[in-house]
């Protein structure tokens, strides 16, 4: 039973060692603040596309804050087939705010066999966007639940042309206020860039490609030469698999944090975060058992072990655990503070990492059952 701890405890100390030291400091965020003297022009126009399935709850203060960009630029809602009356609140939202020309609304055409939902509605929304000659420089990829600062455009605009950039995107901040929220959303966005690293997603020589699909501006011209959206209209994670596509063209790419545009989207429950975890976790597994597994075993080790070997008669192991917790601590302690939560809230990551490895069996089981990638009345990944 020693050597088993001692080993464990070894792995747990190497896996974090890492985490912490090697992968690409994932955990160093930031809010991305460009200087406000650096805020003019914006290289080239803009079009936004909106694709909206029954969003009548949010989709009005949603349509008003792109209506607001320092940006001027027209706003292509895809209505997917509401039945709540989303089209109609936006364009009320348009008209009270003056506005109701740039505001063009669509409705989506009948899903075809092998498109998930989201990238068929945005698809049209660029194609409308070609067709009728507004002929954008960039789009402007967003959900219907985000609520855009009035300057978020034109800091995407500015990090783009910096940088030369074909795909630039914000993790906007996501709600935060229930019990669930508390204890899940802060690991959630840490969790992601532990997968996607942001300074690895920005190293070209690197393969890694990540975006956030609530806030996207994308290159017109680079989307076009890899085939638009029908090159990966199957995909349940749509944002970074057209990150991926993008890179494999030789695109370059940027992710960063953003406080200054937010989801209204609230997750109350832990079943409502467990749906929105279940929809894709076992897509992103590449719909692997043995990849599932492996999951099991390294989230085991990386995140309860620690806490385990607390429970052991070792000294030696118990400080290798302790030395463990205290690195995943203080790596998820700068997610916790940009969330403006109690420190303490960051000694909950093993609850969250348990949490999400329930929900990624989860996501295994409805896959297996024929439910897979359920969104709104739609199973995308059978």
């Amino acid at each position: 039973m020693s050597v088993l701890a001692t080993s464990v405890a070894t792995l747990t100390v190497v896996i974090w060692s890492y985490l912490a030291l090697a992968r690409g400091w994932f955990w160093r965020i930031k809010s991305a603040q460009p200087p406000a003297s650096h805020k003019t022009g914006f290289p080239g126009s803009v079009v936004a596309v909106v694709p909206a399935r029954n969003e009548a709850e949010l989709i009005g203060p949603v349509v008003t804050s792109l209506l607001n960009q320092c940006v001027a630029m027209p706003i292509i809602l895809v209505d997917d087939a509401s039945t709540d009356g989303t089209a109609d609140v936006a364009l009320r939202a348009a008209e009270k705010a003056g506005k109701a020309d740039a505001l063009i609304v669509i409705q989506s055409k009948p899903l075809p066999a092998g498109w998930t939902g989201k990238l068929w509605a945005m698809h049209q929304g660029v194609e409308y966007a070609r067709a009728r000659t507004l002929n954008p420089a960039w789009l402007l990829l967003t959900d219907a639940d985000v609520l855009h600062g009035a300057e978020t455009v034109a800091n995407l605009g500015l990090i783009a042309s910096q940088g030369d950039y074909d795909l630039v995107s914000f993790m906007v901040k996501l709600h935060c206020e229930s019990l669930a929220e508390k204890l899940l959303i802060p690991a959630f966005v840490y969790f992601f860039f532990m997968l996607y690293p942001p300074a690895w997603i920005r190293d070209p020589r690197r393969s890694t490609a990540g975006a956030a699909g609530g806030c996207m501006l994308v290159k017109a011209e680079t989307l076009g030469h890899t085939g638009g959206l029908e090159s990966i209209r199957g995909a349940v994670i749509d944002d970074c698999s057209l990150a991926r596509l993008l890179k494999q063209h030789g695109g370059r790419l940027w992710l960063g944090l953003t406080d200054q545009s937010q989801s209204l989207r609230r997750h109350e429950t832990f079943a409502d975060v467990a749906h929105m975890v279940s929809r894709t976790a076992f897509n992103q597994l590449k719909h692997s058992s043995l990849l599932l597994l492996g999951t099991i075993a390294g989230m085991v080790l990386t995140f309860l072990a620690p806490a385990l070997l607390l429970l052991t008669h070792s000294r030696l192991t118990i400080f290798m655990g302790a030395a463990s917790w205290a690195a995943m601590t203080i790596t998820y302690s700068t997610m916790v503070r940009y969330y403006r939560l109690n420190l303490a809230w960051a000694l909950t990551l093993p609850l969250a990492a348990l949490f999400y490895l329930g929900a990624t069996v989860h996501s295994a089981v409805k896959y297996w059952s024929g439910t897979g990638g359920h969104w709104k009345g739609r199973v995308q990944d059978a």
